[in-house]
């Protein structure tokens, strides 16, 4: 049985919404009642049927949706996608990893087939049925990687990996949470991370990237991260600040269940094979509050970790106009019980 995919906005009348099934597999990021920002990652590995780590690479009854909302983004601002001339390698190495994933993991909607160089690939929700030769750039109507990406959820970074260091050398970035793509490229792994605050001190990005740095092909690995956005807006970039940094403004009491939403990110990483480069992809979920809350551990978990962040996460997630009204709404679900450890539902 195939995918109901929802025909939805996120801008404008912002018509999304979670199916049920949609909000018992949403990725909720915390597994205990308190959050302080670490690397927190676990190998990628298949997760429980349903689940979001059912398959390498997930998508959900919001993909046709969401891939119509990357195609305006992309038609408005084409610098969202980029990438330096040595990584072309890198793209034909992405566009082989997600063509394989999806036609493995959901055939009833993706079919690849090779003979040799001569691929053909069929992406049913999209109407595409296209038959090209591998590693020639002619024969599709964008390079490699914004040609797969512009069928993918999620933003995708690929960082070239040289002088001891990771590069970010090239990109899509239409669902990001407020950094730029065109302001980040060519930077290395710890100049992009450079605002984040309290990790430095701790040690968390050069632990990192030193894991990073041996990552190996087979073996991906994954973490969460997570932020909150009024609207769900996917594209909540700096170059569109103008377009959503009001929004902020808009929460009431009365709303803030309807349009505060929990934005998490669902953070991968994969070494490629033939380029040596590693894939990022940074897959975003949206869950209003009212939805969150129908989980009754989410409900009384969630402002607990809202009520004891540390003021520099709060400050640096933009949460200081509208957390304090947000824990006010949520503690009215939380009956002081205990949580069970995790994530996941009970």
């Amino acid at each position: 049985m195939g995918i109901e995919f929802r025909h939805e906005t996120f801008r404008d009348d912002f018509t999304f919404r979670n199916s049920p099934a949609a909000i018992r597999r949403f990725p909720f990021p915390f597994d205990k009642d308190s959050y302080m920002y670490a690397v927190n990652i676990e190998p990628h590995v298949s997760g429980p049927k349903g689940s979001v780590y059912e398959h390498p690479i997930d998508v959900d009854e919001h993909y046709v949706s969401e891939m119509a909302d990357r195609a305006l983004v992309l038609k408005e601002d084409p610098l969202r996608c980029q990438s330096l001339p040595h990584m072309t390698l890198a793209g034909w190495d992405l566009l082989e990893l997600l063509m394989e994933c999806k036609s493995t993991s959901y055939p009833e909607h993706f079919s690849l087939t090779r003979d040799g160089d001569k691929w053909h690939w069929i992406n049913r929700p999209l109407g595409i049925d296209d038959k090209f030769t591998f590693g020639d750039v002619s024969t599709l109507p964008y390079g490699p990687m914004e040609y797969i990406t512009r069928q993918s959820q999620g933003d995708f970074c690929l960082l070239d990996q040289r002088d001891g260091n990771l590069w970010m050398d090239a990109g899509i970035v239409t669902t990001q949470a407020d950094w730029s793509l065109d302001f980040d490229i060519g930077m290395n792994f710890m100049e992009w991370h450079g605002p984040v605050p309290l990790a430095h001190q701790l040690g968390v990005f050069e632990r990192a990237l030193k894991f990073m740095l041996n990552l190996r092909q087979g073996s991906p690995v994954r973490r969460l991260n997570w932020t909150m956005t009024v609207n769900p807006r996917l594209d909540t970039s700096p170059e569109n600040y103008h377009k959503w940094g009001t929004d902020r403004a808009t929460l009431t009491p009365e709303n803030i269940g309807n349009k505060l939403h929990l934005r998490v990110e669902l953070q991968s990483f994969f070494r490629l094979p033939r380029s040596n480069a590693i894939v990022f992809p940074i897959r975003c979920y949206l869950i209003k509050l009212e939805e969150l809350v129908t989980v009754p551990k989410w409900g009384r978990r969630l402002p607990r970790v809202l009520k004891t962040l540390p003021p520099e996460l709060v400050d640096y997630k933009g949460l200081t106009r509208y957390r304090d009204m947000a824990v006010e709404w949520l503690s009215r679900y939380d009956d002081g019980a205990e949580t069970s450890p995790g994530g996941w539902p009970d």
